[in-house]
């Protein structure tokens, strides 16, 4: 069974099953509508509707083409309706990230102060199946990292590096500037982590390869570790490509379970899906990792403390399509971890987050421009508008500076 949308073909209901279904909230909508309208109010957003076309006056818009079905997701899941919502192609904008950053911007202020405390006993919370065990943390890994190869290459670079650019003189816009920002984010970090001729280093999290091969290339030896089957074969085949497949080991292995000593550890944007409850495990993982006198370098992404201890219970939509099982750390917490966990401590921070709003936009624009080729991966027009959202609305994050990026390097305190 399917349901259909004037403005989106037919959503298959056995794939998107809660996009297909609209929630039976008749009377929760009512007030949804009445605080959806607060909302926009507070951020500064035109709802338009219908044959509504006043003056914006520069605000972002939203256009709602099926108001009784949006109102009655809100209702029912929040955030998470609101993601479905423009799945099913109820409602869409002319510019997304800015709608999404205005959005962001006046998150505090969306819902009125004395109902705030309800939306932790109204909306939806974590399942048990969201932690990150060794099974569920294969799991979820897969979920997104296994979807495919081909369509990931389809809107990253030339290294294809799925995390956040580095931008110095380099254009964004340009394919090659894009590379070679992330060229210069990996060789910062490898940098801050010491890594040169003769180091043995570990990586947790292998991406695609390109870390590995940049530090094979410095003369190291690199043990990398990925649960994601996809990521192991397609690396193994761009380190042989490289020549470099004496140098590098990529296996398919739980960081938990890695043996042994080295002098450097990297691991660029993986403690985000971590999840809270591991983050003990992942540092006292690091601290018996690294040899002494060793260096750890991470990239993560990071919020500041209030607002991660406020959502850090929070099952959002990015949780249920995009990554399920992580939370994204604060400084704050990842110092504490550190301090009760390891001898390790932070020397060297170096935030960029508006680099990775950058990089983001031209993920997204990349993306747009190969609609046909994601079609004929086999994609459906739902996953489409899925993925739109979600980099659209990472972006916005960015560019709102709710969430940042750093890189840090832990030495022995």
């Amino acid at each position: 069974m399917t349901t259909t949308s004037p403005h989106t073909p037919a959503v298959d209901a056995a794939r998107w099953p809660d996009v297909a279904r609209v929630p039976d909230a008749h009377l929760r909508a009512r007030a949804a509508r009445v605080l959806g309208r607060h909302a926009a109010d507070r951020a500064g957003v035109h709802l338009r509707t219908g044959a509504d076309r006043e003056p914006t006056d520069g605000r972002p818009v939203l256009e709602l083409y099926d108001e009784r079905s949006f109102y009655r997701r809100l209702a029912a899941g929040g955030l998470i309706g609101f993601g479905e919502s423009y799945m099913a192609g109820e409602w869409d904008s002319p510019d997304l990230v800015t709608l999404l950053t205005r959005l962001a911007e006046a998150y505090e202020d969306l819902i009125p102060r004395p109902l705030q405390p309800l939306r932790h006993i109204t909306l939806p919370r974590r399942p048990s199946s969201d932690r990150n065990t060794r099974s569920g943390a294969r799991r979820h890994i897969s979920h997104h990292y296994d979807l495919s190869n081909d369509l990931f290459a389809l809107f990253l670079d030339r290294t294809m590096t799925y995390s956040s650019a580095l931008f110095g003189d380099d254009d964004p816009r340009d394919p090659e500037g894009l590379a070679h920002a992330q060229e210069r984010k990996i060789d910062r970090l490898l940098d801050g982590a010491a890594v040169g001729e003769g180091t043995h280093l570990l990586e947790i999290g292998t991406g695609w390869g390109e870390l590995a091969v940049r530090a094979a290339r410095r003369g190291a030896r690199v043990t990398s570790v990925t649960l994601s089957a996809e990521q192991r074969d397609l690396a193994r085949e761009r380190v042989a490509e490289a020549g470099l497949s004496e140098a590098v080991d990529v296996q398919l292995c739980d960081y938990r379970d890695v043996e042994g000593t080295y002098d450097a550890v990297v691991s660029v944007e993986m403690i985000e899906a971590v999840g809270e409850r591991y983050w003990p495990a992942y540092v006292e993982t690091l601290d018996r990792l690294v040899a002494p006198g060793g260096r750890v370098g991470l990239q993560s992404i990071t919020m500041e403390h209030g607002l991660m201890r406020a959502s850090r219970g929070s099952y959002t939509w990015m949780h249920k399509y995009v990554f399920p099982g992580g939370l994204i750390p604060s400084v704050t917490a990842i110092e504490e971890q550190l301090a009760e966990r390891s001898s390790l401590a932070i020397t060297d921070r170096h935030a960029f987050g508006t680099d990775y709003a950058d990089t983001l936009r031209v993920w997204r624009e990349s993306f747009t421009g190969a609609a046909e080729q994601v079609r004929d991966l086999g994609f459906d027009e739902t996953f489409a508008r899925m993925w739109f959202f979600y980099l659209a609305y990472c972006e916005a994050g960015f560019r709102s500076r709710i969430i940042d990026v750093e890189q840090i390097i832990l030495e022995r305190n």
